[in-house]
């Protein structure tokens, strides 16, 4: 399989009460290291890792222990200032901003999709399209047929019925990615300005959302990544801020959301 994002690895995460370290929000400023050496790793394997890394077309590699490297290294012409997309990885923010938007009111996971985004979004009788919820569309259970010729298209023509809500799991990347429009109805900020807002700001997060083709996609350093697994390590909360308090939205979003595929949370 080929690798062609970013990867992080995040030691030690087996209870919160471990001090994990937090990197200064100034991005200038010194990252906390260990080396490999103090944690008895492998050290003679770090060089055959690296070159099985960089065979698979990786672009960068961060290992982290309770919040510190470990390990970093970057491949080709990549370095820890460039930019790469994090793919479906960019699902969890998504569902960080649902999670949210619904501490602060702004939904409920029960709500119609169609209340945030009008009748019509789909190609489906008015009486099925409202009973596609915001769960449905975090949970991956909306119904919508993802057999049809482009399964990222957002367009009502390409949103067809396949089966009632809830009653079948197909990971379809168009009900996701219309959660975009979902949050920005919702809160009335676009989904950049909110990512700024409620996340970012606190933990030092850069980069930001682009549209390519119908999807909307995060771009960022390799450590801005490594920042959100620090932060959804700690259950969200960045030092003694809590960013997201749900604690059974977090427990439903990392863990089994629904029946009828017990590996999948909430975009997780």
């Amino acid at each position: 399989m080929k690798l062609f994002f970013l990867f992080f690895l995040l030691f030690a995460f087996e209870s919160r009460s471990q001090n994990i370290y937090f990197p200064p929000l100034n991005n200038n400023a010194n990252w906390d290291t260990l080396s490999p050496q103090s944690l008895g790793w492998c050290t003679d394997k770090i060089d055959s890792l690296y070159n099985y890394l960089n065979q698979e077309n990786s672009k960068a590699f961060i290992a982290l222990k309770n919040g510190k490297i470990v390990l970093e290294k970057y491949f080709g012409g990549f370095t820890k200032d460039s930019l790469w997309y994090w793919a479906s990885a960019g699902k969890t923010l998504t569902s960080f901003l649902v999670g949210k938007a619904k501490e602060e009111g702004f939904l409920n996971l029960t709500d119609s999709t169609s209340k945030f985004l009008g009748q019509g979004w789909t190609d489906m009788a008015p009486a099925r399209e409202r009973k596609i919820t915001i769960w449905n569309q975090i949970t991956m259970t909306s119904g919508l047929n993802d057999g049809v010729p482009d399964n990222h298209c957002t367009i009502d023509n390409c949103l067809k019925y396949l089966a009632d809500a809830g009653t079948r799991w197909s990971y379809h990347n168009a009900p996701y990615t219309l959660l975009e429009k979902v949050i920005e109805n919702a809160t009335g900020l676009n989904i950049n300005s909110y990512t700024n807002l409620k996340l970012k700001n606190q933990t030092g997060i850069t980069g930001g959302w682009l549209t390519t083709g119908y999807d909307n996609i995060f771009y960022s350093k390799p450590r801005s990544m490594a920042r959100f697994g620090i932060l959804a390590l700690n259950k969200f909360r960045w030092n003694n801020i809590s960013l997201l308090s749900d604690t059974a939205y977090i427990r439903q979003a990392t863990n089994s959301s629904q029946l009828l595929n017990k590996g999948y949370g909430y975009l997780w």
